[in-house]
């Protein structure tokens, strides 16, 4: 445990932020999943759309890469294209 009180706070903004971030996660790769799983066009468009938005905006907030982000859009987006959905 620390012995600065500088540090106790640290690590009290520390798992605050760990908890936040495992959220977002949590609920990115579901919105991703939920892309690759879709067994039809107009639910693969819902998905593929909510999915690009939480992955431009974890890329903003650098919670991933955002080269990462536009590999995995570039790949939903391929996937989406084969269930039929217009993704431009």
């Amino acid at each position: 445990m620390p012995n600065v009180k500088s540090a106790e706070k640290r690590m009290r903004t520390n798992k605050i932020r760990e908890d936040r971030n495992k959220s977002k996660r949590s609920k990115l790769r579901t919105a991703i999943k939920n892309v690759r799983q879709a067994d039809a066009a107009e639910p693969a468009a819902a998905s593929f759309a909510s999915a690009k938005s939480l992955l431009d905006r974890a890329a903003a907030k650098r919670l991933i890469h955002p080269n990462k982000a536009a590999r995995l859009k570039s790949q939903l987006a391929r996937v989406a294209r084969e269930k039929g959905v217009e993704t431009l």
